[in-house]
């Protein structure tokens, strides 16, 4: 009962998050899962959810979802999604989290901090990258936001329309890193308890909620600043898990 009132919690927060600021689900409840259940199970139950809720934000925001940008990145969700479920069968995925966040928090610093003097960036191919990225990253960890949050700073995205493509993006992410770990039997969703679904699934819905009457009462820049804390919380998250597991 304590696991689902934490967890509950933690969904929704990171629900009420994402419709604010365009992600959370993920960086909020992927560390706490991966605590209360398992890094395994705990991440898979995290891409279940995170594949539902932003369907049903996805629902919320669809007039803002710039769709084209959704074809460049969303196609190779897929391919970074593979070798991700592949690796975390047969290597360690300490030493991989680690390696992803450093390269996320370095990639995040060049396009914040030093944002003028980066370039800006079009066409498919940062477009597809930042899919492939995404893919692993959320297989691995439960969070695709970061990567594709360089790409978006790098390509000058506006807030709003980020924060709503976002929302199919991770709809397609958490499904494809789902079913890849069923198929390749990396997890098994039947040892994930059935309160933790109800209680996820409770958060999920009052998050949503809660963030739709918010989130109009949030002015872009703060949404933005939001959106940039949050992906630099993620691969803080990645890092920080990939040394506790190499040290611990």
């Amino acid at each position: 009962m304590t696991a689902a009132v934490i967890l509950f919690c933690a969904v929704l927060i990171g629900s009420l998050l994402q419709r604010v600021s365009g992600m959370g689900v993920g960086l909020i409840a992927g560390p706490v899962l991966s605590i209360l259940i398992g890094p395994v199970e705990g991440i898979v139950l995290v891409n279940v959810l995170a594949t539902i809720n932003a369907g049903l934000t996805t629902l919320t925001v669809r007039g803002d979802v710039d769709w084209r940008r959704f074809g460049s990145i969303a196609p190779y969700l897929v391919v970074g999604a593979v070798p991700g479920a592949v690796l975390v069968a047969v290597s360690s995925a300490d030493a991989l989290l680690v390696t992803v966040g450093v390269l996320l928090l370095l990639a995040l610093g060049a396009v914040t901090v030093g944002k003028k003097r980066v370039p800006t960036v079009s066409g498919r191919a940062p477009a597809a990258a930042s899919g492939v990225i995404g893919g692993f990253m959320n297989t691995l960890a439960g969070v695709a936001g970061p990567a594709i949050t360089v790409y978006a700073e790098a390509a000058r995205w506006p807030q709003r329309t980020y924060a709503a493509t976002l929302q199919p993006i991770f709809m397609v992410s958490g499904a494809v890193s789902f079913l890849i770990k069923e198929l390749t039997g990396a997890a098994n969703v039947a040892s994930i308890g059935a309160e933790l679904w109800v209680a996820g699934g409770l958060g999920m819905v009052l998050g949503i909620a809660a963030g739709v009457a918010v989130a109009p009462r949030v002015p872009a820049p703060k949404a933005h600043a939001l959106a940039l804390g949050l992906a630099v919380l993620g691969g803080a998250t990645a890092l920080v898990r990939g040394l506790a597991g190499l040290l611990g």
